[in-house]
């Protein structure tokens, strides 16, 4: 018996029902309900392998989460322009863009003074889950310099750095290429002869002399130690300190004595007559010293006169001694 049509347009309804919400569900999910939500949009170029990165990744700062990967490509494929064609490495490189929301970060004022100042992206992996995801933070801008492109970004540019894993990886290379550089059968055989002369050094060399000569010595100064008699040098070193402490005790009986007590009882009285007897010298001094003056004074005039006398006698003797008295002085004439 067949069914009513109404029925079957019913299910036919519930299915294409069922599919637009699936398809609105899907977007959701590709969105992650970032409807209503504006974001900036950045690029970055990677040389390394992307491996579990795809679209629909977190963007993180420092394990917050500021965006979504929305786009991942080739450079040939997004930038196969005419300067870049030559540019090999340039070429293999991987184009990353990403959106970041504006209502989880502060709104950025020069993105060129935080790239300079080292703003870096890189690729990370989530803990043991391994979950890949693109993180952006502050690195040395001088350790990671930034990276020119020979074509003009279409979104602002944000240099990438190699991931820890790549970091790690090529430290590894490069410790291999050493050990492969370096002669390791060279060294086993400098080491085997080395530990030959070693061992011939110690059995009959200059090694295995020193040590017989250095226990020789050591037999000799344990033989010295027993022979000496160390009681009697302890007993001597006994007596000397008992003398030093016999010494002490009878300067400090000096020191109570009652001839001591009173030689320095008698001190301050010595020290204040003292004290009397040179402040009398001083001022016997001083008046001995302003009565000599005048008569220091005196003695200079006498003695000035004396030679003036002597200068006269000197130049003319006679008129000195028997010359006539002086003239009378000269009178005006009226």
């Amino acid at each position: 018996m067949a069914k009513p049509p109404n029925t079957l347009f019913l299910r036919i309804g519930m299915l294409a029902l069922s599919a637009i919400a699936l398809a609105i569900g899907f977007i959701l999910y590709l969105t992650a309900g970032q409807f209503g939500t504006k974001s900036d949009y950045f690029e970055t170029y990677v040389g390394e392998s992307i491996v579990g990165l795809d679209v629909g990744a977190s963007v993180r700062y420092r394990g917050v989460q500021i965006g979504r990967v929305t786009e991942i490509s080739l450079a040939a494929a997004l930038y196969d322009v005419q300067e870049a064609r030559a540019n090999r490495a340039a070429m293999q490189l991987v184009v990353i863009r990403f959106a970041v929301e504006r209502t989880r970060v502060s709104r950025i004022s020069s993105l060129e003074d935080m790239i300079a100042g080292g703003l870096r992206t890189r690729i990370a992996s989530q803990g043991i889950t391994g979950v890949t995801y693109l993180e952006i933070d502050i690195l040395d801008p001088a350790r990671y310099p930034v990276i020119q492109v020979p074509w003009k970004p279409r979104y602002d540019y944000i240099p990438a750095v190699p991931s820890t894993i790549t970091q790690v990886t090529s430290a590894a290379e490069q410790i291999l290429r050493r050990l492969e550089a370096l002669d390791i059968e060279g060294l086993i055989n400098n080491a085997a002869g080395l530990m030959g002369d070693l061992r011939r050094q110690v059995s009959d060399g200059e090694v295995a002399a020193a040590l017989r000569e250095a226990s020789e010595t050591l037999a000799e100064l344990r033989g010295a130690i027993r022979g000496a008699r160390l009681e009697d040098t302890a007993a001597e070193l006994r007596g000397a300190i008992a003398n030093m402490g016999d010494a002490g005790r009878s300067a400090q009986e000096l020191l109570a004595s009652r001839e001591v007590k009173d030689a320095l009882l008698r001190i301050p009285a010595a020290v204040t007559a003292l004290e009397q007897t040179l402040r009398a010298a001083r001022g016997t001094t001083t008046d001995l010293q302003a009565d000599l003056s005048p008569l220091m004074r005196d003695l200079r005039s006498s003695i000035a006169n004396l030679r003036d006398t002597t200068e006269s006698l000197r130049r003319n003797p006679s008129q000195t001694l028997l010359g006539a008295p002086p003239p009378p002085p000269n009178r005006e004439r009226r």
